[in-house]
């Protein structure tokens, strides 16, 4: 009686084991489609560079290029203080940008109730992409903090100082006004 327990006890392990383990590879955020972990051989996308132009509407610029030209989309995690972190924002990548990626993501800073943000909001935005394989590239993490006034047209730097840098899409986080009565 006590073998078979010892049995099942060491085979209910084994089946853990096998299951959890990785194997000493990453887990990414969004694995691939059908699940299947990042394949031996491909390469994670490289976000070469980033930029944020703050307002009540946020441009957030991303440059990226992948060998393998399987990008597939991009991630945004946001942190508000006070409020935690809302759940990832996935935005699918367009085809033409599987290879090389150079545009902006579009935000409109606003409360989940419709409302103008309260001064001093700060949140913390992270980027990062994945391609189809399931492979993460690098993350590039932006804090803002949310103050009025009027700014001027500021000029963007290289590479994002082209006129006709295309929206990539849209954020899709709406944020909490924690001082809402």
């Amino acid at each position: 009686m006590i073998n078979k327990k010892i049995l099942l006890f060491l085979a209910l392990l084994l089946v853990f084991t096998l299951l959890f383990t990785t194997g000493g590879k990453t887990q990414t955020l969004f694995p691939s489609e059908g699940g299947i972990p990042p394949k031996l051989g491909s390469h994670a996308p490289v976000i070469t560079h980033a930029y944020a132009a703050d307002g009540r509407i946020w441009k957030i610029y991303v440059e990226a290029e992948d060998t393998d030209a399987d990008m597939n989309y991009v991630i945004v995690v946001v942190d508000q203080t006070g409020q935690g972190r809302y759940p990832p924002d996935r935005i699918l990548l367009n085809p033409q940008y599987r290879n090389h990626l150079k545009g902006f993501l579009q935000w409109n800073l606003f409360s989940s109730e419709g409302e103008a943000l309260q001064e001093g909001t700060q949140i913390t935005v992270r980027i990062s992409i994945i391609d189809r394989p399931g492979n993460k590239s690098n993350e590039v993490i932006f804090p803002f903090t949310l103050v009025s006034g009027v700014r001027g047209q500021e000029e963007l730097p290289a590479p994002f100082d082209d006129i006709n840098i295309p929206r990539i899409g849209y954020i899709d986080i709406e944020l909490t006004n924690p001082n809402r009565r």
